[in-house]
Parts: structure tokens; sequence; C-alpha cells
């Protein structure tokens, strides 16, 4: 295995785990200010990383129509796995009234792996694109987008970590399946990678296809969180923060 495959694929990993490791250093509960800003500044990353590293590169290879509807088709994906998977939304299942047998600690894991299926997605693609010759995608823009999505990464441990463990779970049982949350990500590059020649001719549109499925987890999770009750402010600014960093990121590795 090539470096190029291993830093796609342990990068973004590593930050979820870094994120998880901080169960042993906070508090058993995340401040909200903190919280909020976190996930505005996941919102952030990902929103730019969907536009800069995987709409843009498509759109200079395919048409707009195309583009958008397998940017449309990763949205409903999504959808569809946020039907069939049981998780944590932004309003919480008792607060709507719903009664599940899931406990709240496995919709948490579940929540946040379904948060990770895109991103591993979005990078095993744009590295494929890279090693296929894709004259749009070079190494440093597919290390950009594996950094950014370390970096939301790294809040999203922590989000799901520190819940856990105040839930009852041990600081390592908490750091453990945080860190696992995480795992999706370098099947789904290492998959993506695998098949990578089969889909040269298709490549533009599993870019658009990516980012789709990103934007879904943005609009439908990390932003509704970030905004409600209080202290919403904090998540608008760093959205903006989160958003800005990978810009400059992908503009200076690009």
């Amino acid at each position: 295995m090539s470096n190029e495959i291993w830093i796609g694929t342990l990068v973004p990993f590593l930050g979820t785990i870094l994120g998880s490791a901080m169960v042993f250093f906070l508090k058993k509960e995340i401040p909200v200010r903190i919280e909020k800003s976190l996930l505005g500044f996941a919102a952030g990353i990902m929103v730019s990383a969907s536009f800069f590293s995987l709409l843009l590169p498509a759109l200079e290879q395919a048409g707009y129509i195309q583009c958008a509807l397998a940017f449309l088709a990763g949205i409903l994906f999504l959808l569809f796995l946020d039907e069939v998977i049981p998780h944590v939304h932004a309003i919480t299942d008792q607060e709507e009234g719903i009664k599940t047998p899931w406990k709240k600690t496995t919709k948490l894991f579940f929540a946040m792996t379904l948060h990770n299926i895109p991103e591993g997605m979005a990078v095993g693609v744009v590295f494929a694109a890279f090693l296929q010759g894709q004259a749009t995608i070079t190494f440093a823009a597919a290390l950009s987008l594996a950094i950014g999505i370390a970096i939301q990464n790294f809040p999203e441990g922590a989000v799901l970590s520190m819940p856990m463990h105040t839930q009852g779970m041990s600081k390592w049982k908490a750091f453990l399946y945080g860190s696992l949350s995480g795992i999706v990500e370098p099947i789904g590059t290492l998959l993506t990678i695998a098949f990578s020649q089969y889909l040269t001719p298709i490549l533009p549109y599993f870019l658009s296809f990516a980012a789709g499925a990103m934007m879904y987890v943005v609009v439908e999770e990390l932003i509704p969180e970030a905004q409600e009750g209080k202290h919403s402010n904090f998540g608008t600014l760093c959205f903006g923060i989160g958003f800005a960093v990978m810009m400059v990121l992908d503009g200076v590795l690009g």
C-alpha cells in the first residue's frame, strides 16, 4: 500500500481518535458554549470541503446537470440511511415522545457513525481520482481534504465520547466507542480506492455524490444541534471559522 493511501486512510481517523481522547482531559459534560462552537466548526469544515474539494473539481470535469443529479443522489442516499439506522437527532427521541428499545448511548454511536460514512466516501473518491491521474485533483488537494476531515472529526469524537461517559460509561470504554465510530471512514476510503479503476469514467459524479451526502449531514444534524437552545451565536461564528479554515487549507495545499 502506497504512502498516499496510508495518509488518506489514517489521517481522518486520527482526528476521531484524538477527539475521543478528550474524555480523559475534560469534565463529564462539555459546556454548552463549547459544544455549540465545536458543532458549528465541524459544519463549516464540511460545507467548505463539499464545495471546494468535491463540487468544484467535479464541475470542471462534468456538466452542471449531471453533477446536480449526483449531488441529489448523495442526499437521498443519506436520507435512506437516516431512516434505517436508529440514532439521536437534534431533537432527542425523549423530547418527541418516541420510545425505542435502543439506549441513548447506542443511538449516539450510530449517529456519529452515520456522520462518518460520507466523509470516508469523500476522502476515498478524492484519493481515487488522484491515483487515477485526474488533472483536477493533486495529492496536495487530496491531502487538504483529509486534513480538513480530520480537523472536523476532532470535535465529533469529543461530542460523542463525553456524553457516553456522562451516561455512565467508563472513560476508556467511552474513548473506545468514540474512536470506533470513525472506523467506517478508513473502510470507506479503502473500498473506494480499491475499486477506483472501475470508477474512473464516473469519478466526477462520485465527487458530487459525496458532496451531497456530506451536506445532508450538515443540514440534518450539525446545524440544528448547533442552533438549538441558547448560545447559538457561538455555533454560527464557529461555522464561519470552520468554513474559512477549510477554504484556506484547500487553497494553500490544493
